[in-house]
């Protein structure tokens, strides 16, 4: 025994007396309690939580009744702990320590309530081991680097003073990957079996098992009496060795290049390092085409590879310790990797074209050494003969095929011509501007058949009135119209009606095109909802379409032939369509007494498809006599909804048996959508 431990072990016997000398005298009647005992062993306890057990006293179910109580150091029971009653048959107490390191007794006698005498039987006491203190961290040493499959010999130096109380009964050591990591499970004790050196605090040396290749590190920690461990693991990294250097090639390109370049092979090596240390230290070789290599100290070694075709370059390093990729181990074996070099253009020459598809330009792109390249390449035109930079058109690029798509609607008539560039896998470009017969390509646009679009009011013949005032009489005529260009632009509608619209698709020479589809666009004037409307039609075997439009505000109608691959876009001309808004005028009684109660005039806008602002619309209140011309005598403004209200009185003799016109004018305003509307004149008589 270290003297340490037999300067502790005197200091727990001296305690233990104290306790005993403290102690009142035992009863000298009654039975002893036996088979007392701390579970778990009268040994150190790193919890301050103790469970004490005693055999039944009597051993029978007749139950009885037990006190306990517990001392501490200086010999006195613990507040609260010095008159505890258990009755059995449970035969247990646990009872908790103060958390101050320590050896406490726990005293326990058979009570007799019924003895006035001597109720207290005699008093059996066991020790209460408690420690929870950690133990000073300790250091550890061991080699920087050890060969695969070698054992790692490793040296603890002990902690220093103060020690727990309870001593150092040991260390425990592990070695593993991670850098943060304990040899325990627990964050701040150690199990028994993971004591990896038990024989106290002077058994400090140890082989641990050979690791893993790379870095890994031993951690130990001291262990108390009460299994309580360092709360600073030591920590060291021991590296492991057994493999050659990795290398890398940069430089070389992943597919063709299309010039001479350089590599250079890099060696690394996370262990014993590539540091050139001289003749026998770290080097590098690279070789071209199976010829000698080159061997170059420390960890980049460079060469030229140059000349068409493909080239074979191989490379390997050896590290500070000696482990080589040079083939002489099975598993060590050179890298390799292959450099193709193409420095000739590619071919291009243009693709003879479709005539059912004239938009599409093609050209093919040839190389015999790296291929075509994919995604790389392009069709572009300019007007023929001029000198300006070719304009690039969309272009799929595929291994060998350029394919572009010519919206030729939207280029003026003319010549032009195509140029196609085009790539090899290795970056060689060519440009060319010749057609499969070996003239440049030059085409004339159009290039697709020209389609014509008529469009306007009415399907196959327009029929209106054309009417007019003459002399105080209205006269009207009986039209038919059939050309459509003849027919009006623009056309004036009551609120609520529809119009019907029609045209025809026909080509440059006045044939019908049948089964093509036409979208007819309205746009709503502003504050209409919504704002505009497609209509989609097909044209018969005339070429001929129509579409009635649906009830509205007023609006722009167009009709637009978007074209196909064989057709040229087309639009017709742009109509106006305007749309009075419905206006309705009521009063509240036809006759009226001059001075007398006024007259209420009540009206709404109608305004379907149209949002009225939110602070309404202005309304002209307008009067006449007979013959003569309307007068506006006052305006008002409508709420969000249309509705007005007024009311008027007649004042004026002048009026008396007097027939009064009125009617109520919207005029037409920046948000509203709807042309000037008057709603059907209302009579009222003074």
């Amino acid at each position: 025994m270290s003297r340490g431990k037999r300067r502790l072990g005197a200091a727990l016997i001296a305690i233990a007396a104290l306790l005993a000398s403290a102690l009142p005298a035992a009863a000298s009647d009654g039975t002893n309690l036996t088979g007392v005992h701390v579970f778990g062993g009268n040994v150190w306890h790193a919890d301050n939580q103790f469970r004490v057990e005693w055999d039944p006293n009597p051993p029978t179910e007749v139950a009885s009744v037990v006190k306990y109580g517990v001392r501490g150091s200086w010999g006195q029971f613990l507040l609260g702990f010095d008159n505890h009653t258990v009755e059995n048959p449970w035969n247990v107490a646990v009872v908790s320590v103060p958390p101050t390191p320590g050896v406490y007794l726990f005293e326990i006698w058979d009570f007799h309530p019924n003895e006035i005498k001597t109720p207290d039987g005699p008093r059996v006491q066991v020790p209460l081991y408690f420690d929870d203190a950690r133990p000073p961290a300790v250091s550890v040493t061991a080699p920087a680097w050890v060969a695969a499959g070698s054992p790692v010999r490793i040296r603890i130096a002990p902690p220093t003073a103060p020690l727990p109380l309870s001593g150092i009964q040991g260390y425990a050591v592990s070695i593993d990957a991670a850098a943060n990591a304990s040899p325990c499970a627990r964050a701040d004790r150690c199990a028994a079996g993971e004591l990896d050196l038990p024989g106290g605090i002077g058994d400090v040396a140890t082989s641990l098992p050979a690791p893993p290749e790379g870095i890994n590190y031993v951690h130990a920690v001291a262990v108390s009496g009460s299994g309580m461990d360092s709360a600073t693991t030591a920590t060291v990294p021991v590296g492991v060795d057994g493999t050659p250097p990795r290398v890398r090639l940069e430089g070389a390109p992943a597919g063709w290049t299309a010039e001479p370049v350089k590599v250079t092979a890099v060696a690394s090596d996370p262990l014993s390092g590539m540091v050139a240390a001289g003749p026998g230290g770290p080097e590098t070789a690279i070789s071209v085409d199976g010829g000698p290599p080159l061997l170059v100290p420390g960890a980049a070694a460079t060469a030229a590879v140059a000349g068409e075709g493909t080239h074979r370059v191989t490379y390997w390093g050896r590290d500070a310790v000696g482990n080589a990729g040079d083939g002489s181990l099975p598993f060590a074996q050179p890298a390799a990797a292959t450099v193709r070099i193409d420095e000739t253009d590619p071919t291009v020459r243009f693709a003879a074209g479709d005539p059912g598809d004239p938009e599409r330009i093609e050209a093919t792109v040839a190389d015999r050494l790296s291929g075509p390249a994919a995604g790389r390449g392009e069709i572009e035109l300019r007007p023929a003969g001029g000198t300006g930079r070719f304009e690039p058109l969309p272009t799929e690029a595929r291994r060998g095929l350029l394919v572009a798509r010519w919206s030729s609607d939207d280029y003026p008539r003319g010549d032009y011509e195509f140029r196609a560039v085009g790539f090899d896998a290795a970056g060689n470009s060519a440009a060319s501007t010749l057609g499969p017969d070996g003239a440049p390509l030059v085409l004339r646009n159009p290039v697709k058949r020209v389609a014509r679009l008529a469009f306007g009011f009415g399907a196959g013949e327009l029929v209106f009135q054309r009417c007019s005032r003459e002399d105080g009489a209205r006269h009207c005529h009986h039209t038919v119209v059939r050309s459509f260009d003849r027919r009006p632009a623009s056309r004036a509608l009551p609120c609520c009606h529809g119009a019907l619209v029609g045209g025809r698709l026909l080509d440059a020479g006045g044939e019908p095109l049948p089964g093509q589809s036409v979208d007819v666009v309205e746009t709503f004037a502003r504050g209409a909802r919504p704002g505009s409307r497609t209509t989609h039609v097909t044209t018969d075997a005339r070429g001929a379409f129509r579409a009635r439009l649906a009830p509205g505000p007023s609006r722009r109608v167009s009709a637009e032939f978007d074209g196909t691959h064989r057709l040229t876009r087309a639009s017709g001309r742009r109509l106006r369509l305007r749309v009075r808004a419905g206006v309705r005028l009521r009063v509240s009684t036809a006759r009226v007494r001059v001075g007398g109660a006024p007259v209420v005039f009540s009206g709404r806008i109608l305004h379907p498809e149209a949002r009225i602002p939110p602070t309404g619309l202005p309304v002209e209140l307008e009067f006449r006599l007979p013959g003569m011309a309307w007068s506006e005598f006052r305006t008002l403004q409508t709420d969000s909804a249309g509705r007005f209200v007024y009311p008027y009185s007649f004042s004026d003799d002048d009026s008396d048996g007097v027939r009064f016109h009125f009617r109520a004018f919207v005029p037409a305003t920046g948000n509203w959508a709807f042309a000037p509307a008057t709603s059907r004149p209302v009579a009222v008589t003074g």
